[in-house]
C-alpha cells in the first residue's frame, strides 16, 4: 500500500489519534456498505500515515454510489448526539479546533451548546462576527436549544467535516478523509456538502434520498444545519463567514 504521512509537531495531544479513531469507526460502517474511508497505516504523537488515494475526475455514477453509501454510514448510528467514535475516550477536533464531546439525547441542546456556541466567542474576538450578527445567531440558537427542530431521527454516524475537500474521487469511487466523526443529525453532513459545493451534488442527494428518504422540509432546513460549519469558519477564516452565519441564523428563524 502506498502511503502519505501527515505531520504536525505542534499538534495537541491525541490530535492524530482522534483522526485515526474516527476513520476506524467510519471504516466499520464501510465494511457494511457505508462510504469508503482512507486506511490508516500508522499513527502516533504528531503524525499519521495514511493510504495514498489515486484520484480521478468525478462522475455522476460515482456520485450516486457515494449517496447510497453515505446513507449506510449514517444508518450505522452512534450512541448519542455528540458521542465520540466507539472505544475512543480522548478529545475530538474539527480542523485544528477542539470539538466538544457530548452524550445528549436532545439534538437541539447538543447542537446549540456543543456545535455552534463554542465558536462564537472566538469569532467575535477575531473580529469576524459583530454584536448584531451574534444577537441574531443567539436568537436562532434559543429556538434550536428549546427543541423546536428536534425529531425522531436517531443519532447518525457522521463524518463531521464533510466539505468537498474531504471527498476524494478515486477510480473505485469516493474515498473520505479527515473526519471529525461523532454522533449527530444526518442532515448536518448533507448541509456541509451543500455549503462548499460538492461535484454532482444533486446526484449524491437524489441517490441518498432513494436509499434512505429524508423528512419533508429538509432542503429548507439546510441553513439550520450549516450553522455549525459556518460558526467554525467564522472563528478563524474571515468576516465573510460571520456574515454567512448570521444569514443562516435568519433563515433558521424563518422556519
Amino acid at each position: 500500500m502506498r502511503t502519505i504521512v501527515k505531520e504536525r509537531p505542534d499538534a495537541p495531544e491525541h490530535f492524530f489519534e482522534a483522526e485515526a479513531a474516527g476513520l476506524r469507526w467510519l471504516g466499520e460502517a464501510a465494511r457494511r456498505g457505508g462510504a469508503r474511508v482512507v486506511r490508516v497505516a500508522g499513527v502516533g504523537p504528531g503524525r499519521i500515515e495514511l493510504e495514498r488515494v489515486e484520484q480521478t475526475r468525478p462522475t455522476a455514477a460515482a456520485a450516486r454510489g457515494f449517496g447510497v453509501a453515505l446513507a449506510a454510514t449514517h444508518a450505522a448510528g452512534a450512541l448519542a448526539f455528540g458521542a465520540p467514535p466507539d472505544g475512543w475516550g480522548g478529545p475530538l477536533f474539527i480542523g485544528r479546533r477542539p470539538l466538544p464531546v457530548a452524550h445528549e439525547v436532545s439534538w437541539g441542546r447538543f447542537y446549540a451548546r456543543d456545535r455552534v456556541r463554542p465558536y462564537l466567542d472566538p469569532a467575535v474576538q477575531a473580529g469576524n462576527l459583530g454584536a448584531r450578527q451574534r444577537a441574531v445567531v443567539e436568537d436562532a440558537l434559543e429556538r434550536v436549544e428549546a427543541g423546536e427542530f428536534d425529531d425522531d431521527e436517531p443519532p447518525a454516524r457522521l463524518h463531521g467535516d464533510l466539505w468537498t475537500g474531504n471527498v476524494l474521487w478515486s477510480p473505485d469511487g469516493v474515498v473520505l478523509i479527515d473526519p471529525a466523526a461523532h454522533g449527530g443529525h444526518r442532515e448536518t453532513d448533507l448541509a456541509m456538502l451543500a455549503l462548499f459545493g460538492a461535484p454532482y451534488l444533486d446526484d449524491i442527494l437524489t441517490a441518498y434520498g432513494r436509499a434512505r428518504p429524508l423528512r419533508p422540509g429538509w432542503r429548507e432546513r439546510i441553513p439550520l444545519h450549516q450553522l455549525h460549519p459556518l460558526a467554525v469558519h467564522a472563528a478563524g477564516h474571515g468576516p465573510s463567514y460571520g456574515e454567512a452565519l448570521a444569514e443562516a441564523a435568519r433563515a433558521t428563524l424563518a422556519l
